[in-house]
Protein backbone atom coordinates (compact mmCIF):
# COMPACT_ATOMS: atom_id res chain seq x y z
CA UNK A 1 0.00 0.00 0.00
CA UNK A 2 1.68 3.87 -0.71
CA UNK A 3 1.50 6.12 1.48
CA UNK A 4 -1.03 8.21 0.04
CA UNK A 5 -3.89 5.17 -0.53
CA UNK A 6 -2.75 4.67 3.59
CA UNK A 7 -3.49 7.74 3.83
CA UNK A 8 -7.49 7.29 2.25
CA UNK A 9 -7.94 3.91 4.02
CA UNK A 10 -6.97 5.93 7.16
CA UNK A 11 -10.01 8.78 6.72
CA UNK A 12 -7.75 11.51 6.54
CA UNK A 13 -7.72 13.05 3.22
CA UNK A 14 -10.56 15.91 2.65
CA UNK A 15 -9.98 18.45 -0.39
CA UNK A 16 -6.92 18.33 -3.03
CA UNK A 17 -6.09 20.55 -5.92
CA UNK A 18 -4.43 18.14 -8.01
CA UNK A 19 -4.85 14.11 -6.77
CA UNK A 20 -3.24 12.88 -9.42
CA UNK A 21 0.25 14.86 -8.43
CA UNK A 22 -0.34 14.90 -4.92
CA UNK A 23 -0.05 11.59 -5.19
CA UNK A 24 2.55 11.28 -7.41
CA UNK A 25 4.93 13.33 -4.89
CA UNK A 26 4.41 11.99 -1.61
CA UNK A 27 4.57 8.58 -2.60
CA UNK A 28 7.71 8.97 -4.37
CA UNK A 29 9.09 11.52 -1.47
CA UNK A 30 9.68 14.70 -3.61
CA UNK A 31 7.06 16.80 -1.55
CA UNK A 32 8.59 20.00 0.49
CA UNK A 33 5.41 20.74 2.53
CA UNK A 34 4.18 22.89 5.28
CA UNK A 35 2.11 23.23 8.32
CA UNK A 36 1.10 25.99 10.03
CA UNK A 37 1.03 26.36 13.68
CA UNK A 38 -0.38 30.34 15.15
CA UNK A 39 1.13 29.73 18.98
CA UNK A 40 -2.59 31.25 20.51
CA UNK A 41 -1.37 28.97 23.75
CA UNK A 42 1.66 27.96 25.49
CA UNK A 43 1.14 24.37 24.84
CA UNK A 44 0.26 22.61 21.37
CA UNK A 45 -3.45 20.38 21.90
CA UNK A 46 -4.89 17.69 20.70
CA UNK A 47 -6.17 19.53 17.14
CA UNK A 48 -2.05 19.99 16.71
CA UNK A 49 -1.62 16.26 17.08
CA UNK A 50 -3.25 15.26 14.16
CA UNK A 51 -1.53 17.78 12.04
CA UNK A 52 1.69 16.71 13.80
CA UNK A 53 0.93 12.81 12.85
CA UNK A 54 0.47 13.48 9.46
CA UNK A 55 4.12 15.20 9.09
CA UNK A 56 5.18 12.19 10.99
CA UNK A 57 3.32 10.14 8.17
CA UNK A 58 4.69 11.93 5.32
CA UNK A 59 8.33 12.28 6.42
CA UNK A 60 8.71 8.51 7.08
CA UNK A 61 8.18 7.71 3.64
CA UNK A 62 10.61 10.19 2.96
CA UNK A 63 8.85 13.65 2.67
CA UNK A 64 10.18 16.90 3.75
CA UNK A 65 8.44 18.64 6.38
CA UNK A 66 8.59 22.45 7.05
CA UNK A 67 6.61 23.24 10.75
CA UNK A 68 6.11 27.34 10.34
CA UNK A 69 5.19 28.61 13.40
CA UNK A 70 2.82 31.37 12.96
CA UNK A 71 4.70 34.32 15.33
CA UNK A 72 3.65 36.61 11.90
CA UNK A 73 -0.57 35.70 11.56
CA UNK A 74 -0.88 34.94 15.51
CA UNK A 75 -0.87 38.75 15.38
CA UNK A 76 -3.57 38.95 13.48
CA UNK A 77 -5.47 35.77 14.43
CA UNK A 78 -7.27 33.14 12.18
CA UNK A 79 -11.12 33.99 11.21
CA UNK A 80 -11.68 30.43 10.15
CA UNK A 81 -14.23 28.38 11.95
CA UNK A 82 -14.91 31.08 14.86
CA UNK A 83 -17.50 33.67 15.56
CA UNK A 84 -15.75 35.84 17.59
CA UNK A 85 -12.26 38.00 17.14
CA UNK A 86 -9.56 36.43 18.51
CA UNK A 87 -7.81 37.74 22.11
CA UNK A 88 -5.09 39.78 20.98
CA UNK A 89 -1.64 38.92 22.10
CA UNK A 90 1.54 40.71 22.78
CA UNK A 91 4.47 40.19 20.62
CA UNK A 92 6.45 39.05 23.75
CA UNK A 93 3.55 36.47 24.50
CA UNK A 94 3.57 34.89 20.75
CA UNK A 95 7.18 34.88 21.03
CA UNK A 96 6.73 32.54 24.35
CA UNK A 97 4.62 30.06 23.25
CA UNK A 98 6.55 29.67 20.20
CA UNK A 99 9.36 28.93 22.11
CA UNK A 100 6.80 26.37 24.21
CA UNK A 101 5.83 24.81 20.27
CA UNK A 102 9.66 24.44 19.13
CA UNK A 103 10.29 21.87 22.34
CA UNK A 104 7.16 19.73 21.73
CA UNK A 105 7.19 19.20 18.17
CA UNK A 106 10.60 17.85 18.41
CA UNK A 107 9.13 14.79 20.23
CA UNK A 108 7.24 14.18 16.78
CA UNK A 109 9.01 15.57 14.50
CA UNK A 110 12.84 14.61 13.31
CA UNK A 111 14.17 18.02 12.53
CA UNK A 112 17.94 19.50 11.03
CA UNK A 113 20.52 20.67 13.52
CA UNK A 114 19.20 24.00 14.86
CA UNK A 115 15.84 25.55 15.41
CA UNK A 116 16.07 26.57 11.87
CA UNK A 117 18.26 24.94 10.55
CA UNK A 118 16.49 25.17 7.14
CA UNK A 119 18.94 25.47 3.85
CA UNK A 120 17.08 27.72 1.46
CA UNK A 121 16.16 26.16 -1.91
CA UNK A 122 15.79 27.26 -5.63
CA UNK A 123 12.04 27.31 -5.67
CA UNK A 124 11.68 24.34 -8.04
CA UNK A 125 10.11 22.03 -5.78
CA UNK A 126 12.69 19.66 -4.96
CA UNK A 127 15.40 19.45 -1.79
CA UNK A 128 18.72 20.89 -2.21
CA UNK A 129 20.10 17.79 -0.84
CA UNK A 130 18.95 15.37 -2.78
CA UNK A 131 16.13 14.24 -0.90
CA UNK A 132 16.87 14.59 2.84
CA UNK A 133 13.37 14.56 4.63
CA UNK A 134 14.99 15.77 8.09
CA UNK A 135 12.41 18.90 8.80
CA UNK A 136 12.86 21.97 9.21
CA UNK A 137 11.33 24.74 11.52
CA UNK A 138 10.54 28.23 10.52
CA UNK A 139 8.61 31.53 11.99
CA UNK A 140 6.72 34.12 9.34
CA UNK A 141 7.10 36.52 12.37
CA UNK A 142 10.41 36.19 9.90
CA UNK A 143 9.03 38.01 6.85
CA UNK A 144 5.49 39.35 8.12
CA UNK A 145 6.53 41.38 11.39
CA UNK A 146 8.69 44.41 9.76
CA UNK A 147 6.49 44.08 5.93
CA UNK A 148 6.69 47.95 4.33
CA UNK A 149 2.73 47.83 4.39
CA UNK A 150 2.58 50.05 0.91
CA UNK A 151 4.69 48.13 -0.97
CA UNK A 152 2.62 44.68 0.76
CA UNK A 153 -0.51 45.75 -0.69
CA UNK A 154 1.08 46.69 -4.20
CA UNK A 155 3.13 43.53 -4.96
CA UNK A 156 0.59 41.20 -2.91
CA UNK A 157 -2.90 42.41 -2.34
CA UNK A 158 -3.28 43.07 -6.12
CA UNK A 159 -3.29 39.72 -7.10
CA UNK A 160 -6.64 38.90 -4.42
CA UNK A 161 -10.06 39.87 -5.13
CA UNK A 162 -12.19 41.34 -2.56
CA UNK A 163 -15.50 39.41 -4.11
CA UNK A 164 -14.01 36.08 -4.28
CA UNK A 165 -12.32 36.32 -0.69
CA UNK A 166 -15.60 36.93 0.61
CA UNK A 167 -17.08 33.90 -0.49
CA UNK A 168 -14.60 32.02 1.62
CA UNK A 169 -15.63 29.16 3.83
CA UNK A 170 -12.77 30.64 6.38
CA UNK A 171 -14.97 34.42 6.85
CA UNK A 172 -18.23 33.33 6.50
CA UNK A 173 -18.95 32.65 10.17
CA UNK A 174 -17.44 35.92 10.84
CA UNK A 175 -19.62 38.06 8.44
CA UNK A 176 -22.63 37.18 10.97
CA UNK A 177 -21.33 39.64 13.62
CA UNK A 178 -18.63 41.90 11.71
CA UNK A 179 -15.40 40.71 9.67
CA UNK A 180 -13.05 43.72 11.15
CA UNK A 181 -10.35 44.49 8.18
CA UNK A 182 -7.40 42.87 10.73
CA UNK A 183 -9.29 39.55 10.35
CA UNK A 184 -9.60 39.77 6.73
CA UNK A 185 -5.57 40.25 5.90
CA UNK A 186 -5.63 36.59 7.15
CA UNK A 187 -5.78 35.23 4.04
CA UNK A 188 -3.55 36.89 1.93
CA UNK A 189 -0.82 36.63 4.78
CA UNK A 190 -1.19 32.87 4.74
CA UNK A 191 -0.91 33.33 1.10
CA UNK A 192 1.87 34.97 1.53
CA UNK A 193 3.73 32.23 3.57
CA UNK A 194 3.19 29.54 0.97
CA UNK A 195 5.13 32.15 -1.69
CA UNK A 196 7.99 32.96 0.71
CA UNK A 197 8.58 29.14 1.55
CA UNK A 198 7.97 28.16 -1.84
CA UNK A 199 10.91 30.77 -2.83
CA UNK A 200 13.13 30.19 -0.07
CA UNK A 201 12.58 25.90 0.55
CA UNK A 202 11.49 24.94 -2.52
CA UNK A 203 7.82 23.96 -0.60
CA UNK A 204 5.87 22.45 -3.07
CA UNK A 205 2.57 22.05 -1.22
CA UNK A 206 0.31 22.76 2.15
CA UNK A 207 -1.60 20.43 4.62
CA UNK A 208 -3.84 21.45 7.02
CA UNK A 209 -6.53 21.14 8.63
CA UNK A 210 -10.21 21.17 6.20
CA UNK A 211 -11.46 24.68 7.59
CA UNK A 212 -7.99 26.14 6.19
CA UNK A 213 -9.46 25.35 2.67
CA UNK A 214 -10.04 28.72 1.61
CA UNK A 215 -6.47 29.95 3.09
CA UNK A 216 -4.72 27.22 1.23
CA UNK A 217 -5.91 27.61 -2.43
CA UNK A 218 -5.29 31.70 -2.14
CA UNK A 219 -1.35 30.37 -1.33
CA UNK A 220 -1.26 28.20 -4.31
CA UNK A 221 -3.09 30.90 -6.68
CA UNK A 222 -0.53 33.80 -5.78
CA UNK A 223 2.59 31.23 -6.11
CA UNK A 224 0.90 31.14 -9.86
CA UNK A 225 0.06 34.47 -10.53
CA UNK A 226 3.88 36.01 -9.27
CA UNK A 227 5.79 32.83 -10.42
CA UNK A 228 4.09 30.96 -12.79
CA UNK A 229 4.48 27.85 -11.41
CA UNK A 230 2.44 25.06 -9.73
CA UNK A 231 2.14 24.37 -6.11
CA UNK A 232 -0.51 22.05 -4.18
CA UNK A 233 -2.83 22.11 -1.33
CA UNK A 234 -4.43 19.04 0.91
CA UNK A 235 -6.44 19.50 3.75
CA UNK A 236 -7.01 16.24 6.09
CA UNK A 237 -10.38 15.42 7.85
CA UNK A 238 -10.96 17.47 10.86
CA UNK A 239 -10.70 15.13 13.85
CA UNK A 240 -14.77 15.36 14.41
CA UNK A 241 -16.49 12.97 17.47
CA UNK A 242 -20.01 11.31 16.23
CA UNK A 243 -21.76 14.21 17.46
CA UNK A 244 -20.22 16.31 14.71
CA UNK A 245 -18.36 18.30 17.55
CA UNK A 246 -14.46 18.82 17.62
CA UNK A 247 -12.50 16.20 19.83
CA UNK A 248 -9.91 17.10 22.11
CA UNK A 249 -12.58 19.04 24.31
CA UNK A 250 -13.11 18.31 27.83
CA UNK A 251 -15.86 20.57 30.15
CA UNK A 252 -12.16 21.78 31.32
CA UNK A 253 -11.02 23.23 28.33
CA UNK A 254 -8.42 21.61 25.61
CA UNK A 255 -6.45 18.39 26.17
CA UNK A 256 -3.49 20.18 25.94
CA UNK A 257 -0.18 17.82 25.12
CA UNK A 258 2.39 20.06 27.80
CA UNK A 259 2.23 17.25 31.18
CA UNK A 260 1.67 20.30 33.52
CA UNK A 261 -1.48 21.09 31.50
CA UNK A 262 -2.92 17.98 30.72
CA UNK A 263 -1.58 15.25 32.76
CA UNK A 264 -0.09 11.56 31.13
CA UNK A 265 -3.47 10.40 33.11
CA UNK A 266 -5.95 12.60 31.98
CA UNK A 267 -4.50 12.54 28.43
CA UNK A 268 -5.02 8.71 28.68
CA UNK A 269 -8.17 9.01 30.32
CA UNK A 270 -9.89 11.22 27.51
CA UNK A 271 -9.01 8.72 25.05
CA UNK A 272 -9.87 5.92 27.15
CA UNK A 273 -13.16 7.55 27.84
CA UNK A 274 -14.26 8.24 24.11
CA UNK A 275 -17.52 6.66 22.93
CA UNK A 276 -17.92 3.64 21.37
CA UNK A 277 -18.43 5.65 18.21
CA UNK A 278 -15.50 6.98 18.05
CA UNK A 279 -13.18 4.94 18.83
CA UNK A 280 -12.17 3.32 15.91
CA UNK A 281 -11.81 6.49 14.02
CA UNK A 282 -9.18 7.61 16.87
CA UNK A 283 -7.34 4.62 16.13
CA UNK A 284 -7.33 5.00 12.48
CA UNK A 285 -6.86 8.74 12.42
CA UNK A 286 -3.95 9.03 14.44
CA UNK A 287 -1.96 5.49 15.73
CA UNK A 288 0.71 3.89 13.83
CA UNK A 289 -0.80 0.53 14.10
CA UNK A 290 -1.10 -1.20 11.11
CA UNK A 291 -4.19 -1.29 9.40
CA UNK A 292 -5.03 -4.66 9.09
CA UNK A 293 -4.70 -5.00 13.45
CA UNK A 294 -7.38 -1.87 13.19
CA UNK A 295 -9.44 -3.42 10.61
CA UNK A 296 -9.68 -6.30 12.93
CA UNK A 297 -11.02 -4.39 15.74
CA UNK A 298 -13.41 -2.97 13.72
CA UNK A 299 -15.63 -5.92 14.23
CA UNK A 300 -15.35 -6.42 18.23
CA UNK A 301 -18.20 -5.58 20.09
CA UNK A 302 -19.07 -5.13 23.95
CA UNK A 303 -16.01 -5.31 26.19
CA UNK A 304 -13.99 -5.69 23.61
CA UNK A 305 -14.47 -2.32 22.74
CA UNK A 306 -13.31 -1.08 26.44
CA UNK A 307 -10.10 -2.97 24.71
CA UNK A 308 -9.59 -1.13 21.78
CA UNK A 309 -10.37 2.20 24.09
CA UNK A 310 -7.37 1.34 26.48
CA UNK A 311 -5.32 0.04 22.98
CA UNK A 312 -6.33 3.42 21.60
CA UNK A 313 -5.35 5.64 24.85
CA UNK A 314 -1.83 3.90 25.49
CA UNK A 315 -0.83 4.35 22.14
CA UNK A 316 -1.14 8.06 21.74
CA UNK A 317 -0.35 8.50 25.50
CA UNK A 318 2.67 6.59 24.22
CA UNK A 319 3.53 8.99 21.75
CA UNK A 320 3.10 12.39 23.14
CA UNK A 321 4.73 11.18 26.76
CA UNK A 322 6.20 8.36 26.19
CA UNK A 323 6.29 4.11 27.03
CA UNK A 324 6.87 4.65 30.38
CA UNK A 325 4.19 7.57 31.24
CA UNK A 326 1.56 5.42 29.02
CA UNK A 327 2.39 2.74 31.23
CA UNK A 328 1.61 4.59 34.48
CA UNK A 329 -1.27 5.73 33.43
CA UNK A 330 -2.55 2.38 31.80
CA UNK A 331 -2.17 1.28 35.57
CA UNK A 332 -4.10 3.94 37.56
CA UNK A 333 -6.72 3.96 34.65
CA UNK A 334 -7.02 -0.09 35.28
CA UNK A 335 -7.49 0.56 39.53
CA UNK A 336 -10.13 2.97 38.86
CA UNK A 337 -12.52 0.51 36.81
CA UNK A 338 -11.32 -2.44 38.86
CA UNK A 339 -8.64 -4.35 37.29
CA UNK A 340 -6.63 -4.48 39.68
CA UNK A 341 -4.44 -1.67 38.59
CA UNK A 342 -2.00 0.57 40.72
CA UNK A 343 -3.48 4.43 41.82
CA UNK A 344 0.13 5.41 42.70
CA UNK A 345 -0.08 7.44 39.57
CA UNK A 346 -3.59 9.24 39.37
CA UNK A 347 -3.44 12.80 39.72
CA UNK A 348 -3.21 13.92 43.12
CA UNK A 349 -4.83 16.73 45.26
CA UNK A 350 -2.92 17.64 48.09
CA UNK A 351 -4.99 19.47 51.24
CA UNK A 352 -3.17 20.93 53.96
CA UNK A 353 -3.95 20.25 57.63
CA UNK A 354 -5.56 23.97 57.77
CA UNK A 355 -8.33 22.67 55.42
CA UNK A 356 -9.45 20.57 58.02
CA UNK A 357 -11.93 21.33 61.21
CA UNK A 358 -11.73 19.68 64.41
CA UNK A 359 -9.64 17.22 61.96
CA UNK A 360 -11.85 16.27 59.56
CA UNK A 361 -13.01 17.79 56.23
CA UNK A 362 -16.30 17.14 54.09
CA UNK A 363 -17.24 15.32 51.14
CA UNK A 364 -18.27 18.88 49.64
CA UNK A 365 -15.13 20.52 50.09
CA UNK A 366 -12.94 17.60 49.43
CA UNK A 367 -15.06 17.69 46.01
CA UNK A 368 -14.12 21.54 45.75
CA UNK A 369 -10.48 21.20 46.67
CA UNK A 370 -9.94 18.33 44.18
CA UNK A 371 -11.03 20.37 41.32
CA UNK A 372 -13.98 18.16 40.90
CA UNK A 373 -16.63 20.37 41.45
CA UNK A 374 -17.01 24.23 40.79
CA UNK A 375 -18.82 24.90 44.00
CA UNK A 376 -20.36 23.56 46.84
CA UNK A 377 -23.87 23.33 45.75
CA UNK A 378 -22.55 21.85 42.46
CA UNK A 379 -20.86 19.36 44.36
CA UNK A 380 -24.12 18.80 46.50
CA UNK A 381 -26.20 18.11 43.42
CA UNK A 382 -23.36 15.48 42.29
CA UNK A 383 -23.71 13.99 45.55
CA UNK A 384 -27.70 13.88 45.87
CA UNK A 385 -27.37 12.31 42.82
CA UNK A 386 -25.29 9.62 43.45
CA UNK A 387 -22.86 10.35 40.86
CA UNK A 388 -19.78 10.44 43.56
CA UNK A 389 -17.78 7.48 44.97
CA UNK A 390 -14.39 7.01 47.59
CA UNK A 391 -12.16 4.23 47.09
CA UNK A 392 -15.09 2.74 45.19
CA UNK A 393 -17.69 3.13 48.03
CA UNK A 394 -20.81 5.41 46.93
CA UNK A 395 -21.33 8.14 48.81
CA UNK A 396 -24.85 9.46 49.23
CA UNK A 397 -24.70 11.86 52.44
CA UNK A 398 -23.33 15.46 51.93
CA UNK A 399 -22.45 15.47 55.17
CA UNK A 400 -20.14 12.85 54.81
CA UNK A 401 -16.55 13.63 56.66
CA UNK A 402 -13.27 12.25 56.59
CA UNK A 403 -9.97 12.64 59.19
CA UNK A 404 -6.73 13.38 59.08
CA UNK A 405 -5.74 9.96 59.29
CA UNK A 406 -7.80 8.78 56.64
CA UNK A 407 -6.24 11.59 54.08
CA UNK A 408 -2.32 10.22 55.40
CA UNK A 409 0.06 7.89 53.76
CA UNK A 410 -2.23 6.76 49.98
CA UNK A 411 -5.00 8.87 50.81
CA UNK A 412 -8.56 8.17 48.96
CA UNK A 413 -9.20 8.01 46.04
CA UNK A 414 -12.46 10.26 44.96
CA UNK A 415 -14.52 10.03 41.35
CA UNK A 416 -17.27 11.97 40.56
CA UNK A 417 -19.43 10.54 37.64
CA UNK A 418 -17.57 8.14 35.18
CA UNK A 419 -15.07 9.76 33.69
CA UNK A 420 -12.99 12.28 36.94
CA UNK A 421 -11.11 11.11 39.19
CA UNK A 422 -8.47 12.36 42.35
CA UNK A 423 -6.34 10.93 44.61
CA UNK A 424 -6.49 13.22 47.22
CA UNK A 425 -3.98 12.66 50.49
CA UNK A 426 -2.63 14.85 52.89
CA UNK A 427 0.17 16.68 52.01
CA UNK A 428 3.53 16.08 54.07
Amino acid sequence: MTVFDELKARGLLAQLTDEEEIKELINNGKAVFYIGFDPTADSLHVGHFMALCLMKRLQMAGNKPIAVLGGGTAMIGDPSGRTDLRTMMTEETIDHNCECFKKQMSRFIEFEDGADAGREKSGSGQTADGGNSRAILVNNADWLRNLNYVEFIRDIGAHFSVNRMLTAECYKQRMEKGLSFLEFNYMIMQSYDFLCLYEKYGCNMQFGGDDQWSNMLGGTELIRRKLGKDAYAMTIKLLLNSEGNKMGKTQKGAVWLDAEKTSPYEFYQYWRNVDDADVMKGLRMLTFLPLEQIEEMDAWEGSQLNQAKEILAFELTKMVHGEEEAAKAQESARALFGGGGDSENMPVCELEESDFQNGTIDILSVLVKAGLNVSRSDARRAVEQGGVTVDNEKVGDVKATFTVEQLSGEGIVVRRGKKSYKRVVLKK
